[in-house]
């Protein structure tokens, strides 16, 4: 990749941005240029049909997945790559390690160590990458279990608890690293309906602290409630974006207006 592909941001009040980001597998092309752009204290909403991209565009933001061409900026940083001279060289495992510690991400499956009680799962990271006292990362792990509807669970193995809860746990596990930014990857796709709601609530919480947060999501009411943005993507390319009203209320494509037909 070269660096005329590419550029990084210097707006220090945007916390991502996508410049013509392209991602292939193989010779099926994912990502065909996607151009977005979230600010500090946005949540932002990627919604469409599955096979969309929007799940593989979320994992490129935190260098899970590389890009094959365009540029990733988080807080002013490329994602993955450095530039050196007219090329851009991918960083060593060790150095995107350390990019990943400001990028909280949750899966659609919780992916809880089960040998681990929850305070565990949530005092690990801390303590093994920052080197985090136990003591303090399992203050902070109380402190987090209380955050997300858990308090007094510190002692429970994810096998005791129900899917919203341990989706809550993995929630909490990725804010024990303190990240200015959030990855949420249709994070309540899992669950059982009657479960849904206790996970978006503690979502809605953070959007109201003022966390970053970038949500692949199917609950189009969530979109509409606490999204900033909202980015409506179909066959690897973004067909259209705005704010909740514009995009979910008052489509301008018609293939925006026939999705959300079959969703709201």
């Amino acid at each position: 990749m070269t660096a005329t592909d590419q550029s990084s941001t210097t707006d220090t009040a945007t916390m991502v941005e996508a410049l013509g980001v392209r991602k292939s597998f193989g010779r099926t092309e994912v990502l065909k240029g996607i151009d977005l752009t979230v600010r500090t204290g946005e949540v932002t909403c990627l919604v469409g049909p599955s096979g969309s991209g929007k799940s593989t565009f979320l994992r490129c933001i935190n260098h899970l997945e590389t890009i094959d061409g365009g540029s990733l900026s988080v807080n002013g940083h490329l994602v993955g790559y450095r530039r050196k001279g007219d090329r851009l060289h991918e960083l060593k495992p060790s150095e995107v390690a350390a990019q990943r510690r400001d990028i909280g991400m949750v899966f659609q499956r919780f992916n809880l160590f089960p040998h681990m009680t929850a305070a565990q799962n949530i005092m690990h990271a801390p303590v093994l990458v920052r080197g985090e006292s136990r003591k303090v990362a399992r203050e902070r792990a109380s402190q987090l279990l209380e955050r997300v509807g858990l308090a007094g669970r510190e002692n429970q193995y994810p096998a005791h608890l129900s899917g919203g809860q341990q989706q809550r746990v993995a929630i909490a596990r990725a804010l024990a690293m303190r990240p200015p930014l959030m990855l949420f990857d249709e994070p309540t796709s899992a669950l059982d309906p009657e479960l849904v709601g206790e996970v978006l609530d503690v979502m809605k919480g953070l959007a109201s602290d003022g966390m970053t947060m970038v949500v692949v999501t199917h609950e189009m009411g969530f979109a509409r409630e606490v999204g900033d943005s909202v980015y409506f993507m179909d066959d690897g390319v973004v067909v259209e974006s705005g704010t909740p009203s514009q995009v979910l209320e008052n489509p301008r494509h018609e293939r925006t207006k026939a999705f959300l037909s079959k969703v709201l």
